[in-house]
């Protein structure tokens, strides 16, 4: 009898060994067909670029339709503007609604924010572009880059605030008690205890916030889409952008124009995937700070 129960033992023993290597088998392909699919996505785009990839692409504008030369300058310039100013509206405001809900806020109040920001961030960005469009571009009647980084903004905030909402969690309740054990007031503690210790996971998730606004199209066609063959520095008025110069460049008769497509979804491109890895990094190099590690 005791033979049989061995038998039977060791048969779900093996059983289960065979279901976990194939389970391990499946989740590793899945994982090398998600990377594979990166690598071709990249691989395809820049070999489609790479005809257009020169000095010039970066110091200069437009060409005139049919001459050679030319570049996307106006564009570059005038993302870098409308992710800055959409930065600086979106990071004192992600942080101080984070510092709220963590330090501040009921649990019911907190629960609430925290599934509202969820929603915003499942949120379509073109929905955000027809909100801005309707509630500031229709009012003033013209586009404008102010425009285009408040959408920018509104798409950035839920990941600002919920990054931070994060590293605020893992900073030990001891640090906060010690603090006032010392009779420092609450907004003090956070202020002078609390957020220099989180800076770096802060910092974290604006670069992560950075890298998904710096790719957004939709807001930007209803916000800040009508072109400009010029380096505008303006933001009253409509600002070019890399994702709509691909937009605009994409369906154009010119080949000229169709390589500096693809030439600029390629820096568009690497500028995210960079952003990305080092914010992941900074993220994980945060937790093990802040876990002691």
């Amino acid at each position: 009898m005791s033979q049989a129960v061995s038998l039977e033992a060791g048969g779900r023993v093996r059983r289960r060994k065979l279901v976990n290597r194939a389970m391990e088998g499946v989740a590793t392909l899945a994982a090398l067909l998600a990377v594979g699919v990166l690598v071709v996505v990249v691989v395809s785009v820049l070999q489609r670029g790479i005809p257009a990839i020169n000095l010039d692409l970066f110091t200069k504008v437009q060409a005139p339709f049919g001459e050679a030369g030319g570049g996307i300058e106006h564009a570059i310039i005038g993302s870098l503007i409308l992710v800055g100013l959409a930065t600086l509206m979106a990071l004192p405001m992600g942080v101080l609604i984070a510092i709220y809900v963590g330090e501040f806020a009921r649990p019911s109040v907190s629960r609430l924010i925290r599934l509202a920001l969820d929603v915003l961030n499942g949120v379509p960005s073109i929905v955000i572009g027809v909100f801005v469009y309707a509630l500031i571009v229709v009012p003033l009647h013209r586009q404008s880059g102010w425009a285009g980084a408040f959408a920018l903004a509104i798409v950035m905030l839920p990941l600002v605030s919920r990054a931070t909402m994060e590293v605020l969690a893992l900073v030990p309740d001891t640090l906060r008690e010690a603090s006032f054990a010392l009779g420092v007031s609450r907004w003090r503690t956070v202020l002078r205890v609390v957020m220099p210790t989180v800076l770096g996971g802060v910092m974290t998730g604006t670069v992560l916030a950075v890298a998904r606004a710096a790719g957004e199209t939709a807001p930007l066609l209803f916000t800040s889409s009508l072109y400009a063959n010029a380096v505008t520095f303006d933001p009253s008025q409509p600002l070019p952008s890399l994702p709509v110069t691909i937009f605009i460049y994409a369906d154009q008769p010119d080949k000229t124009l169709n390589d500096q497509a693809w030439a600029a979804a390629f820096i568009l491109i690497v500028f995210v995937l960079a952003l990305s890895v080092t914010a992941r990094a900074a993220l994980a190099r945060s937790r093990r700070k802040l876990e002691g590690r």
